[in-house]
């Protein structure tokens, strides 16, 4: 089952959270994101300010989740506890969507 941009954010962001500053390719395979994907959702989380981008050793790339990243991850996490989201089984989604 495909994941939402909503789910992939939030996968990134434990990721860099969890292991730390991170090259793009260890993203990717921790993450479960492939390369072309990884890249335009790391943009879009850099430019919220959730994660920044870090050269070390001038020519190696890093990605380094930021206090307000970790912030969104908190209030996250508080939101699914509160509101738990509920999936049907495939078989009930395919059915309700028969009886249209």
């Amino acid at each position: 089952m495909r994941r939402s941009k909503l789910e992939t954010y939030i996968a990134i962001l434990n990721v860099l959270a969890n292991k730390g500053p991170l090259k793009l390719t260890h993203i990717m395979y921790k993450a479960n994101v492939n390369c072309g994907q990884l890249k335009e959702d790391l943009e879009f989380l850099i430019n919220q300010n959730l994660v920044e981008k870090r050269t070390i050793k001038k020519e190696h790339i890093i990605f380094v989740i930021t206090q307000r990243g970790i912030n969104v991850l908190k209030y996250f996490r508080e939101l699914t506890k509160v509101l738990p989201i509920i999936e049907e089984p495939q078989s009930q989604k395919s059915r309700a969507l028969l009886l249209y």
